[in-house]
């Protein structure tokens, strides 16, 4: 069994959520009426409101087992054109079954909530919660209904679903959270110990339970880690980056992440590795390494992304601006790099000898530093997935150029390149807290506050 019960599958699932911990934006919905328990815990967990999602698909007359659109109480529906031309289905049919599903959700709506209004997610980080996936038919429906009332992006995090259904939901959402995904998959009672029927009064003290949820209502500059979390605009000579900066109390050092793909501050495999650092007292600097209209143009020709050059005039740009900052100035600097800004990040520290501490890499393109890698004098640790073979082999051989005394490769067994299978990225992100605060611990006590460095080496 992987779980204890719903309660214990929600805590679990709830870990891998803990980037939306305390944020303004997101919403729990949770699926009647296995999901509710789970989205309880979750709500609970991030300390985000939470809601029900009353979903039904729409029947094709005849063979109500065929489905031409769904709705969700609230006001979402979607038709699919497809079916509805395929079978015939006049208009008038499909109003009328419209209206006759709208009826029944509104009955259930009122029996489970009350009088009491529905959440609404325009606009919102929505994050759909079940308590469990089989076939994915009626989740998808869901998901369409619920695209229609225009959520900003919209997560769907379960326990437990087959990892096929994985592979085909994760094109439908905005991002896929799911704690166990076996290839095997009968039940999803079968992943569970307890795994009682609940009955629509659990799903009524639930929702009730909901409204004496201390939800906190602050401006989020308390980070998850009990420091300061700010947005950040970075001046650079021609352009203005965007960033996030997180300091939990007594900071050890502070690491700024580099992603190359996207090159987004909102990178949600970062955002997390970032989470656990700031809980093992490292802050944290996550931002965009392009700006908007560059981002654009390299999501058409991926040009901006494989220019190590100007990610790495950058990096260094931005590493002069949070080495001036007056809370973190003080502090040891490394770097986070995936992708291609693995190779930006080295590069950068082969520049700055003096400054860089230590360097972490996350299924990154280190071979595109080229010569750099014989100039980097900091600790570097090489993290791979041990089924991404091609990446591998570019990495033992960058592993074998670099001239840092410390230098590790590590390969995590059965992931692939994104880190996205159970336990891998959670893998990743212990892997670079314990190389980043041991460093850190001992280059602190040796070391003169950055500022020197500022103006030895960058000015």
């Amino acid at each position: 069994m992987t779980f204890r019960d719903r309660v214990d599958a929600g805590r679990q699932l709830a870990m891998r959520l803990s980037i939306y911990a305390n944020r303004e934006d997101a919403i729990v919905l949770g699926i009647p009426r296995g999901g509710i328990t789970v989205a309880f815990e979750v709500a609970r967990a991030l300390n985000v409101p939470m809601d029900i999602l009353l979903s039904r698909k729409l029947g094709v007359p005849g063979q109500e087992e065929l489905a031409f659109g769904a709705i969700a109480a609230g006001g979402g529906r979607y038709l699919d054109q497809q079916t509805i031309e395929a079978t015939g289905i006049p208009e008038q049919e499909i109003e009328r079954v419209t209206q006759e599903v709208t009826r029944t959700l509104q009955e259930r709506a009122l029996l489970y909530r009350g009088h009491r209004p529905s959440l609404n997610v325009t606009g919102k980080t929505v994050i759909l919660v079940d308590d469990g996936i089989a076939t994915g038919a009626s989740v998808y429906a869901a998901i369409h209904a619920l695209r229609q009332m225009k959520p900003a992006s919209l997560v769907l995090a379960v326990p437990v679903a087959p990892a096929a259904t994985c592979a085909w939901l994760k094109t439908e959402v905005d991002e896929l959270v799911c704690v166990y995904a076996p290839e095997r998959f009968y039940a999803v009672g079968q992943f569970y110990e307890l795994f009682p029927q609940v009955e629509d009064d659990e799903v009524q003290d639930i929702l009730q339970r909901v409204g004496r949820l201390p939800v906190a209502k602050s401006s989020a500059v308390e980070s998850s880690s009990g420091g300061s979390k700010s947005d950040v605009s970075i001046d650079l000579d021609n352009v203005q980056l965007e960033g996030i900066l997180s300091i939990p109390h007594d900071p050890k050092g502070i690491v700024l992440f580099v992603h190359g793909s996207g090159s987004s501050r909102h990178s949600s495999r970062n955002r997390y590795v970032a989470g656990v650092l700031q809980t093992q007292g490292i802050a944290t600097l996550l931002f965009d390494l392009l700006t908007n209209e560059e981002e654009l143009l390299d999501q058409t020709n991926a040009g901006f992304r494989f220019n190590i050059e100007l990610l790495t005039k950058r990096l260094i740009g931005v590493t002069q601006w949070i080495t001036r900052h007056p809370t973190v100035q003080t502090l040891p600097v490394g770097y986070f790099g995936a992708s291609t800004g693995a190779a930006a990040a080295l590069a950068a520290a082969a520049r700055l000898p003096t400054l860089i501490s230590a360097i972490v890499s996350r299924g990154g393109r280190p071979d595109l530093a080229g010569r750099a890698l014989g100039l980097v004098r900091a600790p570097v640790l090489l993290i791979v997935g041990g089924n991404d073979e091609m990446v591998i082999g570019l990495n033992r051989k960058a592993l074998n150029k670099l001239a840092s005394p410390g230098k590790k490769l590590v390969i995590v067994p059965g992931a692939t390149h994104l880190f996205e299978e159970p336990g891998a990225l959670e893998k990743v992100a212990q892997l670079s807290a314990e190389w980043f605060a041991g460093i850190f611990v001992s280059d602190r006590s040796s070391r003169e506050p950055n500022a020197s460095y500022v103006s030895g080496a960058l000015r």
